[in-house]
Formats: C-alpha cells, structure tokens, sequence
C-alpha cells in the first residue's frame, strides 16, 4: 500500500483536536472523498482525537493518503501514553462511558469506517487505527 502523503500533528489541547478534523476533511477532499465518505471519516477522527485529549492525556495523530490497488484513501493513526485502557471490548460497547457522554465514541467511530483497529496497554497508552477508502 504505497504511502502518497504524511502529516503528523500534535493533540495537546482542545484547538488541536479542530486541526486534525480541518486536516483530516481537507486530506479526504484531495483524496477524491464525497460528502459522505468525508463526513464519515472527519467523524470518527474527531472522536478519537478528543479521546486522545481527554483520556490519554495527549497525543498525536498521524494522517496518512495511500492508495491500494486503483483505490485512494486515508489512514489515521491516534496514539497517546495515557492511563491506557483496561477492558478494551468492554470500552467498545455502545453505553460505556468513564466520562460524561453517551458511550458511543470508539463503537461509532468503528462504525463509521472501514477499518478499526484499537491496542491499549494499562500504564503505556492507546493506539487506535482507522482506515477509509474511496
């Protein structure tokens, strides 16, 4: 899967989570994304990116173009060195929350794209994957 464009930004603070969803929707645009296809994927990146702040303490959040085969699409790779997280199938069902919301974060964002992938360790961080094509 030939890697056509690299950009890594910071997740610190609140403003940081708007610039990856402004990076992410402009990557999808370049990449030939529709309305939906674009709003699907700056969805879920918002989601983990807030997560990254407000559960991992921080982080960063590589966004990547490929194209596969005659397919485009992107790969966002979300990492922090947070709490990390204990039960992570238990952090995927809908109605799980440490938080305030809802619980519907990460098994939305799973939703939402094609690909899904979330390691965690406790005391090392997270590492969450997601991966849409047009």
């Amino acid at each position: 899967m030939p890697l056509l464009k690299r950009e890594v930004l910071p997740i610190r603070a609140e403003t940081d989570v708007v610039l990856v969803r402004q990076a992410v929707r402009r990557l999808a645009i370049e990449q030939g994304f529709g309305l939906v296809g674009q709003t699907k994927i700056v969805t879920a990146a918002s989601e983990i990116a807030r997560n990254t702040l407000e559960y991992g303490g921080g982080g960063e959040a590589a966004i990547e173009c490929h194209l596969d085969d005659s397919r485009k699409g992107l790969r966002l790779v979300f990492e922090d060195h947070g709490p990390g997280i204990p039960d992570v199938a238990q952090a995927m069902r809908d109605g799980f929350t440490t938080g305030g919301g809802l619980g519907h974060g990460l098994g939305g964002s799973k939703r939402l794209v094609e690909k899904f992938e979330i390691t965690s360790t406790v005391g090392v961080g997270t590492r969450v994957v997601l991966e849409h094509w047009k």
